[in-house]
């Protein structure tokens, strides 16, 4: 039992049904917590935190690759296919590989893993530098950059949160998770920051190289540290293939919470996802901050901050426990955040707004990882996670199409209003799918 939030997680064998080790709902139900967590517990870890530090410099260098690649390859090629090519060569990886390394990550050095992901965008990094110097790119070997970026992004993903479980164990693992995608999301904020002043000050190709360095401390770390994604977790390790994939959805399908939780970072991903800030320029022009750079600064600032300053007070204050019911609160309290945004004129409102939907969205990520992590058997976790991924970053790409193309058509306004009342819709079904089995499994317990 999880004592930081009441969830069990080892998967006891049922009377009868699918074999031992199957993931059942009978297991799942909460109890209340045996104490109060450690506030900032993963950060007073001496193994976890260097990790969290460098995977922040980590995503900043990915953003700080954006902001100098695509400011390029506007100048260059002028294309609106390649823009939004670039949404779809970042995501779709995630919906593709997710589940294929997820189960790398459950049989191999999750250290090495992850090294193999840094070290591909590090070349992808100086790549983009060499074809920069010798104006020499082409829109081909942009494609190809932009897959391989993408490709280093969902091959990182599963390993991750095998370490931070390694690093911390199940009771601390909520803070783990919650910090991570906090610092992730510093990374997010500063890396359009640090990236404008590398394309500015340096220039697009020695600022490419320079961001290299960013991706290092991360890399470095891992040949320091002892643990390697499975340190806690002694197990055969599993064979890698198509059967052992189909046994593991199999299992999954049968278990409501993790259903439930895979269908709720989808719903948000595929209903608003990456299409907010790709989309602010035209909320900020109809709010009447079109004119003023720092009034569209401040709202781009918002949409991040909200999920710096959401993992900072709940992880200080511990108001919210990693349980499917906050889960599913929090993921409809962003979905009704995304329509009243897209429905106000007022600028103070939409700001104020976007700061709760990051709040919301980080809490209903972050939780949603935490809930899978400590359901999954040690032996599946990584392809467990993996599912999980395909969902929650995935299905961003689609986001173009529910915002994007459907914005074309209706206007943008109405395109996310849409989109987030689906969110909301969705949101309810899920819970109430989720919370059918949550009350079985207590009754039966």
């Amino acid at each position: 039992m999880c004592a930081a939030c009441g969830i069990s997680t080892h998967l006891a064998e049922p009377e009868e049904g699918p074999p031992t080790g199957a993931l059942t709902d009978k297991t799942l139900h909460s109890a209340p917590p045996a104490g109060p967590p450690q506030r900032f517990a993963a950060l007073r870890n001496r193994d976890c935190r260097p990790y969290l530090f460098g995977a922040a410099l980590s995503m900043m260098a990915d953003n700080i690759e954006h902001v100098i690649t695509y400011w390029v390859l506007w100048q260059t090629f002028h294309s609106p296919a390649l823009t939004g090519f670039q949404v779809i060569s970042h995501w779709v990886p995630f919906l593709l590989l997710s589940m294929w390394f997820g189960s790398l990550a459950d049989r191999y050095d999750c250290r090495r893993i992850i090294q193999a992901a840094q070290g591909l965008f590090m070349a992808v990094s100086v790549t983009w530098g060499i074809l920069f110097l010798t104006d020499s790119l082409h829109m081909w070997e942009a494609c190809v950059l932009l897959v391989l970026h993408g490709l280093a992004g969902s091959l990182w993903s599963p390993g991750e949160q095998l370490m931070l479980h390694d690093f911390v164990g199940p009771t601390e693992l909520p803070s783990a998770v919650r910090l991570n995608a906090t610092f992730r999301s510093l990374g997010v904020l500063f890396g359009p920051v640090v990236g404008s002043a590398l394309l500015l000050g340096l220039g697009p190709t020695a600022g490419i190289f320079a961001n290299v360095a960013f991706y290092l401390p991360l890399t470095l770390f891992l040949f320091r540290t002892k643990f390697t994604g499975h340190t806690r977790d002694r197990h055969s390790r599993p064979r890698v293939g198509p059967l052992e994939s189909l046994r593991v959805i199999r299992q999954i399908a049968a278990n409501r919470t993790l259903v439930s939780m895979i269908i709720l970072g989808g719903l948000g991903s595929f209903f608003v996802g990456a299409s907010l800030q790709s989309s602010m320029p035209i909320f900020a022009h109809d709010l009447g901050a079109g004119s003023a750079g720092l009034a569209y600064g401040v709202l781009l600032f918002a949409n991040g901050a909200g999920g710096v300053v959401g993992g900072i007070v709940l992880e200080a204050t511990g108001w919210i426990k990693p349980h499917v019911p906050a889960a599913v609160i929090s993921t409809a309290v962003y979905g009704v955040t995304s329509l009243f945004f897209a429905l106000t004129t007022s600028y103070p409102v939409a700001l104020m707004l976007l700061l709760v939907g990051g709040v919301a969205n980080l809490a209903s990520m972050s939780i949603g990882q935490t809930v899978v992590q400590l359901v999954a058997p040690a032996a599946d976790r990584g392809r467990v996670l993996g599912v999980y991924g395909m969902s929650a970053n995935g299905l961003r790409a689609g986001s173009g199409f529910t915002v994007g193309l459907l914005g074309a058509a209706i206007g943008v306004h109405a395109s996310l209003g849409f989109s987030a009342a689906a969110l909301c819709v969705g949101t309810a079904a899920a819970g109430v799918h989720a919370l059918r089995g949550h009350r079985r499994a207590a009754s039966a317990g």
